[in-house]
């Protein structure tokens, strides 16, 4: 048991290095009333976010199309060293009665991960709230400010903060993303 449980910790501490690790399961916080997917579909670029070990470049973007079969075909970009990366992945909604909890997995073998839209008003914002539990021990959270252009005003963005941090979503680690640039580099 302690082998398994030290070669778990061994795994699973790489992975959080960057991340916001709290004591205790994720946290439940509420998301966005009478959320209409269709109207949240399209390019979002990323304003701010707590640090995740799988985003390292800049010029974050991700666009969501709505398929035919109600998924959502979820592709995020990013550059990194001079080169343009694209991850393809498909979204969910996971229970209907509450749209906005969205499920996003970017392999076929992974569980859908929570991307819940806390707020969002279609045109200009939206907050998006992740958690990874860890055997109910200690939670992993992620967390987004997204905009639909590549800049957004500073009052906007504390605003944003304030609504995290109301919901007790720790953002203090949180920082701006990098999009600067980014139509020129390729």
């Amino acid at each position: 048991m302690k082998f398994s449980l030290a070669l778990g910790f061994a795994f699973i501490l790489p992975l959080i290095r960057a991340q916001v690790p709290h004591w205790g399961p994720c946290l439940d916080p509420a998301v966005q009333t009478a959320f209409n997917l269709k109207q949240f579909m399209g390019r979002w670029f990323e304003i701010a976010k707590l640090p995740a070990q799988f985003e390292k470049g800049r010029c974050i973007e991700t666009n969501f199309t709505l398929k035919t079969d109600n998924s959502i075909r979820v592709v995020s970009s990013e550059i990194l060293k001079a080169e343009l990366r694209k991850i393809e992945g498909t979204g969910v909604v996971e229970d209907i009665k509450n749209p906005a909890k969205l499920g996003i997995s970017y392999s076929y073998v992974l569980p859908y991960s929570p991307y819940w839209i806390l707020s969002t008003d279609y045109v200009n914002v939206a907050l998006v709230y992740s958690c990874t539990d860890i055997l109910r021990l200690f939670h992993v959270d992620f967390a987004w400010i997204l905009g639909r252009t590549r800049s957004m005003p500073e009052a906007t963005v504390q605003k944003a903060m304030d609504t995290f941090a109301k919901n007790n979503i720790d953002v203090s680690r949180m920082i701006p993303s990098k999009q600067q640039g980014c139509d020129k580099t390729l």
